[in-house]
């Protein structure tokens, strides 16, 4: 059963379409990734599914239950937790008021602090800057506070949206390594886009390829991986 279902999404910026009639499903415990191209809709995507741009037209299920309308914050507590592209981090805030503030709509206040515990086992850079301002911190630190605040909000699904951008080759390994831990370990099911199209097959189980509002590709990451016309758009080839 599908944990999330968006079923022929069509959102607008204004008189701009941006999505084109999306379709994508996502079976718990799973790794999906969105690629495409810059302005694709791969940002929108995942604004509408939390909230954020809410659709024009079709439906966005969580386990069934339909969302679509449902307010931003509520679709949090309902599970579906979004770390944005660009971090979008509180700079004036130390990186454990950034966490906590990630629990906000949490009241299970032994649950809060485990999860902390456990961001901090997966980050021990930011156990050691937790008292330091998160506008001081490195760009790759930034990126582990933006998604460590997702988990504190304890989702059923995590959606990432570009978690590698602007980082250096070996912090991006390591963010990728953190993806397939919270994944396999954990069970923490996954959206992920990303441009970068090789490591994002590499972790995913499925992939979807949107380009100009609409979904040209999808199916397995291991085929889209060896698809000529995947290959020669995204990966290089």
């Amino acid at each position: 059963m599908s944990l999330l279902e968006v079923s022929n999404i069509h959102t607008y910026y204004g008189k701009i379409h941006a999505l084109k009639g999306v379709s994508l499903t996502v079976e718990e415990g799973e790794i999906v990734t969105l690629i495409g191209g810059n302005g694709a809709g791969k940002t929108t995507t995942l604004n509408t599914i939390c909230g954020i741009t809410p659709a024009a037209m079709g439906i966005v299920s969580l386990n069934r239950e339909n969302i679509t309308h449902v307010p931003a914050h509520e679709i949090v507590m309902r599970g579906v937790v979004h770390s944005p592209e660009g971090r979008k981090i509180f700079a004036r805030l130390t990186v454990r008021d950034n966490l906590e503030l990630g629990a906000f709509t949490r009241k299970d206040t032994s649950g809060i602090s485990r999860d902390m515990e456990y961001v901090f086992q997966r980050f021990p850079r930011l156990k050691e800057r937790q008292t330091q301002l998160g506008g001081t911190l490195s760009g790759g630190e930034q990126q582990m506070l933006a998604i460590g605040r997702a988990l504190m909000s304890h989702p059923r699904i995590l959606l990432l949206d570009e978690p590698s951008m602007g980082l250096a080759p070996l912090l991006v390994r390591d963010i990728f390594d953190v993806i397939t831990y919270l994944n396999k370990e954990s069970g923490t099911t996954i959206l992920l886009v990303e441009q970068n199209a090789l490591m994002a097959l590499a972790v995913a189980n499925r992939a979807y390829v949107l380009q100009s509002g609409y979904i040209t590709h999808e199916g397995s990451a291991e085929a889209l991986q060896h698809d000529e016309s995947i290959i020669e758009a995204y990966l290089g080839g």
